[in-house]
C-alpha cells in the first residue's frame, strides 16, 4: 500500500499562522496595555499606542480597569459601540414634564448621554442652526432627531441603534453635566455698556425783536 504524503498548502499555513497571532493577542495586549483616549472633540476610544499631545489618556490595567482614581471600569463593548456610533443628546427646558420622564428613560437604561438646556433667545436660534425645530424635549440618536417625548418611540430607536435595554454602565461612570446650548456670559459692568454722555453746552437765547427787526424773524 502506497503511503499518501501529507503537505501543508499555502492556505494552510495562513490559517495556522492567523489562528497563532489571534491566540497571542491577549498576551500582546496585556504586555503593551490599552490606553483610553479622549480626543479634543470628547471622543472616547481605546487603543494600545500612546496617545499625541492633543489627546489625554488613561491607562488601563490588563483587566480592563482604568487607572484613575475611584477605577471605573472599561464601558462593555455593546456599550460603547453604540454610543460610539450613535451618540445621544438630550435638549430639555425648564419645568417640562416630559424632559423629566425623557431624562429617566435615558438614565433608567444607562444610556451615556449629553444634555443641553434651551431656555433663551440665543439657545432657541442656536438650535435653529443646528437645523433642529425649537420643540423641548428634543433627542438627537446619531443623525436621528426624535421631537417630543414618546417612550415607545424612544426605545425602539435606542434599541436600533444598539444600546442595551437595561444599565450597564459601571458604577464610577457619570454623564457631563447639565449645561445651557449656549454658555451663560457674565454681563458687562454697567459703565463700560453705557459711555459717559458729552458735556451739554447750554445753547444762545434766540435773538427777539429789535427796533430794527420788529418781528425777530432770522435770516
Amino acid at each position: 500500500m502506497r503511503r499518501m504524503k501529507t503537505t501543508y498548502r499555502p492556505r494552510h499555513a495562513a490559517l495556522l499562522a492567523a489562528a497563532v497571532i489571534l491566540a497571542l493577542l491577549p498576551v500582546l495586549a496585556s504586555a503593551q496595555g490599552i490606553y483610553r483616549i479622549v480626543g479634543p472633540d470628547g471622543r472616547v476610544t481605546f487603543s494600545d499606542k500612546p496617545p499625541t499631545s492633543s489627546e489625554k489618556a488613561t491607562a488601563l490595567s490588563p483587566s480592563g480597569r482604568s487607572s484613575e482614581s475611584g477605577g471605573a471600569s472599561e464601558l462593555p463593548f455593546e456599550l460603547r459601540e453604540a454610543m460610539n456610533r450613535y451618540p445621544v443628546t438630550l435638549y430639555s427646558g425648564k419645568n417640562c414634564e416630559p424632559c423629566n420622564a425623557a431624562r429617566s428613560l435615558l438614565n433608567s437604561r444607562g444610556i451615556p448621554h449629553t444634555e443641553r438646556t434651551v431656555t433663551t433667545s440665543q439657545d432657541v436660534e442656536a438650535l435653529k442652526r443646528l437645523g433642529i425645530e425649537a420643540t423641548v424635549p428634543t433627542a438627537t440618536i446619531g443623525g436621528q432627531r426624535l421631537k417630543g417625548f414618546s417612550e415607545g418611540e424612544w426605545s425602539d430607536f435606542l434599541d436600533a441603534a444598539g444600546y442595551p435595554k437595561s444599565s450597564r454602565l459601571p458604577s464610577g461612570y457619570r454623564n457631563p453635566p447639565i449645561a445651557p446650548l449656549v454658555p451663560l456670559q457674565e454681563a458687562a459692568p454697567a459703565s463700560a455698556e453705557r459711555p459717559a454722555a458729552p458735556p451739554v453746552t447750554p445753547s444762545a437765547p434766540a435773538p427777539g425783536p429789535t427796533p430794527d427787526n420788529p418781528t425777530g424773524i432770522v435770516f
